[in-house]
């Protein structure tokens, strides 16, 4: 195996697929041991498992799948224990596990947002808590988020309940960067835009349970909502490549403590979340130091 180590134990979430399953291999190549989080291994995502150790082979890297569902304090528990019981430690967590829906934001039950959140907001937390007591004692970890720039830059409708869902991930991000740095550890948020190919986001996207409502919305809006994947995919160039994103992992991964941007964006749509971010990141450090809270901040708190 690659690692001679020098390499960092790294679990990412949702990692069956697309970002997840990119930055698996990134991170791999680049010389970690890497723990693939997937849900229903031996079942639905059989296939992905397979997949990843044959990977492992042909590379000769350190990657194997572990069973993770976010959903399941038990099942986060069990696969951070599972790690520490075979490497003693575990230095980094991707945040990538997560859900889209598509549809009118009406005819989404309150159910099905509770539902989204349940994986993209609560996951994390799930993680976090298994996690963090094994960073804070060895005094040094790193949290990547994967968050999405539809939380400050031009997001279009038909998307609500998942971008809500991000902009929750990424105040609780934004909380855990202040919260965690005096452990020694760093919280670092991705911001992909509007990839239209790389992953499965929108072949795998869920439906409103309300079909009248969405009826009435599709009717009126057709065929804006129909056509949305291919307006997005207008906006991405040819050249556009989601493992840019697991790359921009691999480099947050590899650098200093306390050097680490607070967000870093893979944007090639543009959609204007890095002209928001500057803004908004810069405020929050003024305010920071309004507050006397100067030792809470990096040299990456804001651009």
């Amino acid at each position: 195996m690659r690692n001679d180590g020098t390499g960092k134990a790294i679990l990412v979430t949702g990692a069956s697929s697309g970002i997840g399953a990119l930055s698996v291999r990134a991170l791999a190549l680049a010389g970690h041991t890497v723990y693939a989080g997937i849900r229903q291994m031996a079942t639905r995502n059989a296939t992905a498992v397979a997949d990843l150790a044959r990977y492992g082979t042909d590379h000769q890297v350190d990657v194997q799948a572990v069973e993770l569902d976010v959903t399941s304090e038990d099942s986060a528990d069990a696969a951070v224990d599972r790690i520490l019981a075979e490497r003693g430690r575990l230095d980094v967590v991707v945040h990538n596990a997560g859900h889209m829906v598509l549809g009118a934001a009406e005819a989404f039950t309150a159910e099905q947002l509770a539902e989204l959140y349940d994986v993209n907001v609560l996951g994390t937390q799930r993680v976090n808590r298994a996690a963090l007591p094994t960073l804070r004692e060895q005094g040094s970890g790193l949290l990547v988020w994967i968050g999405s720039s539809s939380t400050r830059g031009g997001c279009p409708p038909f998307l609500a309940p998942y971008f809500a869902a991000k902009a929750a991930m990424d105040a609780l991000a934004v909380s855990y960067a202040a919260e965690v740095l005096p452990f020694g550890i760093d919280s670092a948020i991705v911001v992909p835009g509007a990839f239209t190919t790389g992953t499965s986001h929108f072949t795998n996207a869920g439906a409103p349970a309300d079909a009248d409502r969405a009826e009435t919305y599709d009717r009126r809006h057709r065929p804006l909502m129909g056509d949305l994947g291919k307006r997005l995919a207008a906006l991405v160039p040819s050249d556009a490549d989601v493992a840019d994103v697991a790359e921009a992992v691999v480099h947050l991964v590899a650098m200093a403590h306390g050097t680490r941007p607070l967000r870093t964006h893979i944007d090639p749509s543009r959609d204007g979340s890095e002209v928001v971010s500057a803004v908004a990141d810069r405020v929050r450090a003024d305010f920071f130091r309004r507050l006397g809270l100067d030792s809470l901040l990096t040299a990456g708190s804001s651009l």
